[in-house]
């Protein structure tokens, strides 16, 4: 990370964006720093992605439960505290939850 003055974020006044799932919604607060995608996402109950993502992340869970399931059939469980990371081509993966979940994620 380069050129990315000290600053703070008030996340609750950063605008949510809806980005439906095969089921559910998404909701992402998004800021961006120097080509550095930092977001709040908010998963309702019930979602599942639309699609297999292949974007390098650094996701830490702050409430609920996420699954995250990789192209080669892996499963991994995030509760809160808990993050995983993965690179850009690395390992597609896609979320899903039953009961919501809050992240934080940096891309």
């Amino acid at each position: 990370m380069s050129s990315i003055p000290f600053g703070t974020t008030d996340w609750s006044a950063v605008e949510a964006t809806g980005h439906p799932g095969e089921t559910g919604t998404a909701t992402w607060r998004t800021r961006t720093f120097n080509g550095i995608r930092v977001r709040i996402v908010e998963y309702s109950p019930g979602y599942l992605a639309d699609h297999w993502c292949s974007k390098g992340h650094i996701l830490l869970c702050l409430e609920g439960e996420l699954h995250t399931e990789l192209a080669d059939g892996r499963t991994v469980l995030l509760r809160p505290g808990m993050s995983y990371q993965v690179a850009d081509g690395a390992e597609a993966h896609r979320s899903r939850t039953t009961t919501g979940a809050r992240l934080f994620v940096v891309d």
